[in-house]
């Protein structure tokens, strides 16, 4: 893999759209144990609270994701690899990322009603900022 080959896998792995289609790894390794990551995440959406057991298991996979990630990204970042290793590994990023995304998500299975709430409150700054401007 040549240097601008390096850059756009780079790119390709930084960009806002890279995990749209991208495969949830199927599991993670979390302190010697593995864990059924699509199952797991599949189980704590089920749940309208996520109970204190899974809150750690919860953290513990965001770490464990979080560190896979940034070494992949120093191989690719660092090493001598062949194209489609890189390819390969920059795939696993836009997964492990997928992941993240999904988890840090987990407490908000309403989309709709969060979006809902969010943009109420914006609007509500910017009339009290309107107010405090007329006066």
């Amino acid at each position: 893999m040549d240097e601008a080959q390096r850059e756009e896998l780079l790119a390709r792995i930084n960009s806002q759209g890279a995990t749209i289609g991208a495969q949830i790894p199927d599991t993670i390794t979390l302190a010697g144990d593995e864990l059924h990551l699509s199952e797991f995440l599949i189980e704590t959406r089920k749940v309208d609270r996520i109970p204190p057991e899974a809150e750690e298991k919860l953290t513990e996979a965001k770490r464990a994701l979080r560190e896979a990630r940034a070494r992949r990204v120093e191989r690719l970042e660092t090493e001598s690899l062949a194209l489609d290793t890189a390819e390969a590994i920059a795939d696993e990023v836009v997964g492990i990322d997928r992941a993240l995304n999904a988890l840090e998500n987990i407490r908000h299975p309403d989309f709709g009603d969060h979006a809902h709430s969010a943009k109420i409150a914006d609007h509500k700054k910017w009339l009290g900022f309107l107010d405090t401007v007329r006066r």
